[in-house]
């Protein structure tokens, strides 16, 4: 079973070839570091601007039409790639990306973030108000962030996968084949593994699909943020058995025991994989959200058990092939106030729509989870510590475990089976979670709007 959800394929990646070369407070403290930062004003060059411009931060432009001849300062001289904006960055800079269609030159990556801000001043990449620039790859990564970089925002983007250029068939003639971007290919991977680790990354209102590989692969980093964005159609076409969005082997970057890994606020759905591992001939993963052997375990790690705490909360997870929402070898866990449904597509997987294996002290609480008919609820495997507790089960009731104020019943969507998870004024989800510190809810809503928190990522709006 260890081996069965481990994400160590990501090692045998080829994006090394490329990197070679190339609080602790639930409340308002969660809401504040997850909030986009605001928007910069226009760089002029002015003569002030001129003579400080040596310790002043930049903002520099990119655009579909742009040039990278041009000297990217303003939106009438934007740049044509982000890369060009990105090998210019020092701490502090910004990088707004205007409309545009931003395609890879090479099978690395379309941006590579090699250069780090720092605690006082985050580098920013992000798209132009009002705009919505696209990054389309075919390459081992659209975002690529490595090399020590760290102190990053991700804003605003979209970033599509290969996924639509290729067929099933072609995928599984490519089974065995590790060297191949066109299937294997992430949309945003943060790799830590190589050039030290990376620390104090946001990824933000970003729409991320289509990528045969995962859709944010995460590995070995701490201080990471993956807030309001909108995950799918990942983890097609790799042989490395990817998910929706993976934590792999977090690193302790310092001895603090808080919250220092927030997934909030994500819908992530329809990952699956339909290429089966290539370690062992199986359809392991395809999971929405996996926290994955951050006990450290696997690969000869001596990174040791990761300290910090985990909280997943507020986000929406549904038919995806694997697992919603799973924690594999890990620790300090806290799954509160998500919404699962019909996770399970993949016929190998009946583990549940929250899993928790070899892991410890885990919370799942206020959750809604609806699994296909006759498959499970969730399942107990070699967990110390793993506690359910208010939360809604539905359409199955092939649970292992369960708590003294959980709910098995209809929660009453509004309109599931078209993506709307809002609660209808007769859920038995109202007004019956426990307050966990959760002050808005998935749409940013106040929470609570009744009398008490409400079960799920919605609160339902009296």
């Amino acid at each position: 079973m260890k081996k069965s959800l481990s994400f160590s394929a990501f090692l045998a990646l080829p994006t090394l070839l490329w990197i070679l070369v190339g609080v602790q407070s639930l409340t308002a403290a969660i809401v504040k570091q997850v909030r986009p930062s605001s928007t910069p004003q226009e760089a002029t060059v002015s003569k002030r601007y001129l003579l400080s411009q040596t310790t002043s931060p930049k903002t520099y432009y990119v655009s579909g039409s742009g040039s990278d001849t041009n000297n990217g300062l303003s939106t009438a001289s934007p740049f044509r790639t982000i890369q060009k904006a990105a090998n210019l960055t020092n701490p502090g800079d910004t990088v707004l990306i205007m409309n545009g269609l931003y395609t890879n030159s090479h099978s690395g990556y379309v941006l590579s973030v090699q250069r780090s801000g720092t605690a006082n001043g985050w580098i920013y990449y992000k798209a132009y108000p009002g705009h919505k620039p696209k990054i389309k790859h075919n390459a081992w990564n659209g975002v690529l962030i490595s090399n020590n970089s760290s102190y990053i925002e991700i804003n605003g983007l979209e970033i599509e996968g290969n996924n639509p250029n290729i067929t099933l068939d072609y995928a599984l003639s490519q089974k065995t084949n590790t060297s191949n971007p066109l299937t294997n290919g992430n949309c945003i991977t943060v790799d830590g593994r190589k050039n030290n680790h990376l620390h104090h990354i946001r990824i933000l209102n970003n729409k991320i699909h289509d990528c045969g590989g995962a859709g944010v692969a995460v590995m070995q980093a701490d201080y990471i943020t993956l807030d309001r964005n909108e995950v799918y159609n990942n983890a097609w076409y790799s042989v490395n058995a990817p998910s929706g969005i993976t934590f792999y082997q977090n690193w302790n970057s310092d001895t603090k025991q808080g919250y220092k890994i927030y997934v909030t606020n994500n819908k992530v759905y329809k990952n699956r994989q339909y290429v089966p591992w290539i370690y062992n001939g199986k359809l392991s993963d395809g999971s929405g959200i996996l926290i994955d052997d951050a006990k450290n375990t696997q690969n000869n790690s001596t990174l040791g058990a990761y300290k910090g705490r985990t909280l997943i909360a507020n986000n929406i997870s549904y038919k995806n092939g694997g697992a919603g929402i799973v924690a594999y070898s890990s620790e300090n866990v806290h799954i509160i106030n998500n919404t699962t449904y019909m996770n399970n597509q993949s016929p190998e997987h009946n583990g549940g729509q929250i899993v928790a294996v070899s892991a410890n002290n885990i919370y799942v609480w206020n959750n809604i989870l609806v699994s296909p008919s006759g498959k499970r609820l969730n399942k107990d495997w070699d967990n110390v510590n793993v506690s359910y507790n208010y939360n809604v089960y539905a359409n199955s009731t092939l649970l292992s475990l369960t708590g003294p104020n959980d709910i098995m019943a209809d929660p009453q969507f509004v309109n599931p089976e078209g993506g709307d998870f809002r609660l209808k004024p007769t859920s038995p989800a109202i007004n019956n979670a426990v307050d966990w510190g959760l002050t808005t809810d998935f749409v940013g809503n106040p929470r609570p709007s009744g009398n008490k928190d409400d079960i799920g990522a919605y609160e339902y709006q009296f």
